[in-house]
């Protein structure tokens, strides 16, 4: 399979990018936020790639980066999802965003996606929700700094809200773990751990 192309961008349009590499210009249908951030004509550009092939059609789908690749392979596993609306989810907000309204079942946040209807956004939620928190504890470190941590079931639950909402908003797992660990007793819910650790994480830097 096709992982990676990296090349000349011959032409953009509002979804997809002709990428020319060794004299053959590949057609990469992407999210709007790559097509964003990719350059201009005649600039380098190397995207990372899905081959879908259907019936007698093959697509080739183009992503700025590994993590969005991922979320994007997450999402066509969700029964209902294609790639085109999978595409369509990817940009309508920023991955960081797009992760904060999966787990945290923002169903009307998702359904503004093009062609994603409010049972579909439903579905994502149920269906990507563990595994987003599974991802987001995945580190081996973390996972022992976060079980360390853990007592009754409530506390259980605010630990993990707060852990991912940190995740989400790009601090690794190991930093989550420690700003929750050193300020978790002086919060009594989610909302004010997370501004417990923001406030924590700020006054090290």
């Amino acid at each position: 399979m096709i992982a990676l192309i990296e090349g000349t961008v011959y032409e953009k349009t509002v979804n997809e990018v002709l990428l020319m590499t060794g004299g053959v210009a590949y057609r990469l249908l992407c999210s709007m936020n790559t097509i964003a951030s990719v350059p201009s004509s005649g600039q380098p550009c190397a995207l990372y790639t899905h081959l879908i092939i259907r019936d007698e059609t093959m697509e080739l789908y183009g992503f700025l980066s590994r993590d969005e690749h991922n979320l994007f392979l997450d999402l066509i596993g969700v029964s209902g999802v294609g790639p085109k609306s999978a595409i369509g989810v990817l940009g309508s907000l920023p991955l960081q965003d797009l992760r904060l309204a999966i787990l945290t079942g923002d169903v009307d946040m998702l359904s503004r996606a093009q062609g994603i209807g409010k049972k579909t956004a439903q579905r994502i939620t149920l269906e990507l929700r563990d595994k987003l928190s599974k991802d987001a504890l995945s580190s081996d470190a973390a996972s022992a700094a976060y079980a360390a941590m853990e007592t009754d079931t409530a506390a259980k639950d605010m630990l993990s809200e707060a852990m991912l909402a940190l995740k989400t908003l790009g601090y690794s797992p190991m930093e989550a773990a420690d700003a929750i660990k050193n300020v978790k007793g002086d919060a009594g819910t989610s909302d004010e751990l997370i501004k417990q650790a923001l406030r924590y994480m700020a006054q090290k830097q």
